[in-house]
């Protein structure tokens, strides 16, 4: 009966690997090397049973030995971190998404603040820059050293609890999408229907800080701080104004993450097959899937950050084309809603190379930053599981004895 047990165990085993050479190869001296152990425990049992028994002892040897060969055999035994173990809550990934989300926003925030201010359809003139570099130098040089950490601070309060739903979410939607639609293997649309979904909890947490700190990023922003910012938003243009760019963003990040993630799950396919703990595959993977998305999604984040900002010299440049005896209804124009309103604003005033204003800067700031995100994040979880299953390791043991 173990004997049969064990084929159907393994049976199954054999036919969730893929066909894949390399993985029977391993699998194959995996099980000769289990069927030696057990067939030297079986040969001492055998061994012990026609040899002279004194009070059973020779019995209780030959148990004793199984049994410390199969505790070997699960001391041994890693944990796949890549697919939880049954124990693992959802905390795991909450807690790895949060980190990875923090570590993500404040390492590669000078950037951001570079592209925001590189978007801009109407810049002041001391606000025109060249490239990343000469923005950076130039920020630094003429309003200090800070400024373009400018807004951080709102950003980690955000990015924690924004990328703790994002991977906690995905991570669960993946898999169980990934069981509906293709059992035993990874599934491109499972991935990026995940991500969308992933999307959409990220989005609700991390649109209000998106405005507060882009505002603070802009050049001559007249806010004190964030408190400040705050308050006059809310006084000025109510609370909506937190999510006047939320159906923008939605509209940008759920293509944009569809593409991140499948890119990134096809490029772990190629670099990481066996998808174990690889440092060098996930930084790979994040920052060539950050760079194609953030690139085919400009044009969008160009209206988004329109909205966010409501850029005060595109919105004085909007007035005169009201017409002559329209100067009263400029109000009208003194807020830019919706998507539809942003994209023809940005037409109006940059053409079809406004879309792609601060291209370059996004490129910049995507690529390390995903790559951060997806390697801590990763880290994280594998950290976590492991310490997981050492606990249960214990427990299991103290149980035993």
């Amino acid at each position: 009966m173990e004997a049969d047990g064990f084929v159907r165990r393994r049976r199954m085993t054999a036919e969730t690997t893929g066909g894949d050479p390399g993985v029977a190869g391993a699998s194959a001296g995996a099980e000769v090397r289990w069927l030696g152990g057990r067939f030297w425990g079986v040969s001492e049992s055998i061994v012990g049973s026609l040899t002279p028994r004194i009070g059973g002892e020779t019995e209780l040897q030959a148990v004793e030995f199984i049994r410390n060969a199969q505790d070997a055999e699960t001391e041994d035994t890693e944990p796949d971190y890549e697919g939880l173990p049954q124990g693992a809550s959802t905390s795991t990934h909450m807690l790895a998404g949060a980190v990875a989300g923090i570590m993500e926003h404040c390492l590669m925030f000078p950037i951001d603040c570079v592209k925001t201010r590189m978007q801009s359809l109407q810049p002041d003139p001391a606000a025109r820059y060249r490239n990343v570099m000469d923005a950076l130098r130039r920020i630094v040089a003429t309003e200090g050293v800070w400024r373009p950490m400018r807004g951080l601070n709102v950003t980690a309060v955000g990015a924690g609890p924004a990328h703790a739903l994002y991977f906690a979410s995905y991570e669960k939607l993946k898999k169980t999408l990934s069981d509906l639609i293709h059992p035993g293997a990874n599934s491109h649309l499972a991935n990026g229907t995940a991500g969308c979904v992933a999307t959409l909890l990220h989005d609700a947490a991390m649109n209000p800080t998106e405005v507060v700190k882009q505002r603070m990023q802009m050049y001559n922003s007249p806010y004190r701080g964030v408190s400040d910012c705050i308050r006059a938003v809310w006084q000025k243009e109510g609370p909506a104004a937190f999510y006047r760019s939320y159906t923008t963003q939605l509209t940008m990040n759920v293509p944009f993450q569809a593409l991140h993630f499948m890119t990134y799950e096809y490029l772990q396919e190629l670099l990481n097959p066996h998808r174990q703990y690889n440092p060098s595959s996930h930084m790979l993977s994040g920052a060539l899937a950050g760079a194609i998305a953030a690139a085919a999604t400009t044009p969008l984040d160009v209206c988004k950050t329109l909205l966010n900002t409501q850029e005060s010299l595109a919105l004085s440049s909007l007035s005169p084309s009201q017409g002559p005896g329209k100067g009263q209804g400029q109000g009208a124009h003194r807020q830019i809603t919706g998507l539809a309103h942003a994209f023809r604003t940005v037409y109006r005033l940059g053409g079809l190379q406004g879309f792609f204003k601060g291209v370059q800067a996004r490129v910049i700031y995507q690529m390390p930053s995903t790559a951060i995100s997806w390697s801590v994040y990763e880290f994280f979880k594998y950290g976590l599981t492991k310490h997981q299953h050492n606990k249960r390791r214990a427990q299991h043991k103290e149980a035993e004895m």
